[in-house]
């Protein structure tokens, strides 16, 4: 894929995640690898308003290599990512209302329905808390992220990863879908009726190859 593309294939899904609800105040960002490093998405600037030429390439130390604008000031845990996973070649990072809702419980999603798979494992776990655009915050994104695709950051929002922006913004989605059913249940006073895990090994395995991470 030519830069320009991958560029305007960021655009376009920070714009999908924008409209859809899922960045309130000009919260969330996008990022994918591109070379050595990676392209993302400006700090404070609308996505309505953000253009190809607005993305930011960073190198994978967070050096600035091209671009007039200060990169999302969640860059640290997007590079912190890529080091670690070299699976991953897409970031997406939202404050969706239900998973963000349920982050604040300090709360992960169980396996109560089986397209928790979608996620890379048998829950989505939510990561410790530390302050937005930190180091810390990185840490422990990569550490809950394990064997993950997706996963919740304490009284924060979501990351999704995926092998393509198309399949990170899947599972973002689905992360907000998840935790929205899982919510009304809690509230209806319900039990969620958990899989086991070997039913999870069952549904990961239908699962190879959809929404697959490298």
């Amino acid at each position: 894929m030519s830069e320009l593309r991958l560029r305007e294939e960021i655009v376009a899904v920070a714009q999908a995640i924008d409209k859809a609800g899922f960045c309130p105040s000009k919260s969330g960002n996008v990022s994918a690898r591109f070379g050595d490093g990676l392209l993302i998405t400006p700090s404070g600037l609308p996505y309505a308003q953000t253009k190809a030429e607005d993305l930011i390439h960073l190198a994978l130390d967070g050096t600035v290599l091209s671009g007039s604008r200060k990169p999302s000031s969640e860059w640290p845990f997007h590079v912190a990512i890529y080091k670690a996973r070299p699976d991953a070649q897409a970031i997406v990072h939202t404050h969706s209302p239900r998973a963000t809702a349920l982050s604040c419980a300090r709360r992960g999603i169980p396996a109560f329905h089986y397209m928790i798979a979608l996620c890379g494992g048998a829950d989505v776990r939510c990561a410790d808390y530390a302050t937005f655009g930190s180091p810390e915050l990185a840490a422990n994104a990569v550490a809950a992220l394990a064997g993950r695709k997706a996963v919740l950051l304490a009284n924060h929002g979501v990351i999704a990863l995926g092998a393509t922006l198309a399949g990170a913004h899947t599972i973002a989605a689905e992360v907000e879908n998840l935790a929205g059913q899982y919510l009304d249940l809690l509230a209806s006073g319900l039990e969620p009726v958990i899989l086991d895990a070997a039913e999870m090994e069952r549904v990961s395995a239908k699962f190879a190859g959809y929404g697959k991470v490298g």
